[in-house]
């Protein structure tokens, strides 16, 4: 079954180790070759300036928690986020993907035999200026997704700190400049992704944005009371506004004890799966992997290992129609919305 996936950092590990060769067939998770083997017509690709620190994780008894992060200066997240994209333009190039701009560019992909669909996402808005002048040339070059933070503070708002146990209310919300931000997305046709948002920001987006709320690479909190995951009130919230949550597979934000083991069960992402459908409706879950930038479980390290989790979902008595909804169909639908599209061709039928 085809798979649209809502977040990946294959351009980062590729900007730090492997250059081109490394998305075409490259050992990481998201590449041209294993996107084919298992099935995956679409990602949103990350653009995250990476912080130049390293940090202990602190804690004890099963708690723990990432110290804060400080905020990464414009001079050093611009550059990085350049050459970071660059290399999205070089697999494009190259023909191992297609940059996808609007529907038709994902519908393209979602064909049989299409190559792979790269929805570029910027991962924390740090290679912004607070004039948004450079947005504009962004989305020129195809920007079609942004997370305003990510976890760490900027000048648009504050990231929710990594902890656990935890409720995502972390710390402060959106700045003045991230209401504009938000406001200007929507206004030219990018998502807005809330996954990285402390719980104040989440409904600052929420009052900002008159469009489906977003949160790409998120599970639900009341499984895994980690600070990022989200509570049932935003999970109703999404819900309402007709958006989605893209379940991670992040171990510890699929795991009772939040503990960074690979050896987790598939069953471990279906029960967010579960918990969200329950809850709200199959129309808004749907995958958000994390690959290349988070500890997977051992059965789904890779994209090429995509029919083991869509088999899990099947076992677990998902209809065939829902878990299409849950592997392309609900991108697709939210995607086109969020692009500016109308309801009725947003909701078009999808490709196969």
């Amino acid at each position: 079954m085809r798979v649209i996936d809502g977040h990946n950092d294959a351009l980062l590990r590729a900007w730090e180790d492997g250059g081109l060769k490394s998305l075409l067939d490259g050992d990481g998770a998201v590449t041209v070759a294993a996107a084919r083997a298992g099935d995956l017509a679409a990602g949103l690709f990350a653009v995250f300036s990476p912080s130049p620190m390293d940090w202990e994780v602190g804690g004890g008894d099963g708690a723990w928690e990432v110290p804060p992060i400080p905020e990464l200066p414009w001079a050093r997240a611009a550059p990085a986020a350049a050459a970071i994209a660059a290399l999205a333009f070089e697999l494009v190039r190259a023909g191992g993907a297609r940059l996808v701009r609007d529907v038709e560019d994902l519908d393209a992909a979602l064909a049989d035999g299409g190559p792979l669909g790269l929805i570029l996402h910027m991962e924390g808005a740090e290679a912004l200026g607070e004039d948004l002048e450079a947005l504009e040339l962004w989305y020129a070059a195809g920007l079609r997704s942004l997370g305003p933070v990510w976890s760490r503070p900027n000048r648009f708002g504050s990231g929710v700190r990594f902890k656990f146990p935890s409720s995502p209310d972390t710390g402060p919300g959106l700045t003045p400049a991230g209401r504009r931000l938000v406001r200007r997305c929507a206004e030219l046709g990018i998502a807005v992704d809330l996954s990285h948002l402390t719980e104040g920001g989440f409904w600052d987006v929420a009052h900002e944005l008159d469009g489906p709320l977003i949160a790409s690479h998120s599970c639900a909190h009341a499984l895994v009371p980690a600070s990022r995951n989200l509570t049932d009130a935003q999970i109703r919230a999404i819900a309402s506004s007709g958006g989605l949550v893209g379940i991670n597979f992040e171990v510890s934000m699929v795991r009772p004890d939040s503990a960074r083991d690979a050896d987790t069960p598939l069953s471990r992402i279906a029960e967010h799966v579960r918990h969200v459908a329950e809850l709200v409706g199959t129309e808004h879950v749907a995958l958000g992997s994390d690959w290349d930038g988070a500890t997977m479980p051992d059965g789904v390290r890779t994209a090429a290992q995509l029919p083991a989790l869509i088999e899990t979902l099947r076992r677990d008595g998902y209809s065939e129609a829902e878990l299409a909804r849950i592997a392309h169909g609900n991108w697709r639908r939210v995607l086109a919305a969020a692009w500016g599209l109308t309801p009725s061709r947003a909701n078009r039928p999808a490709p196969g």
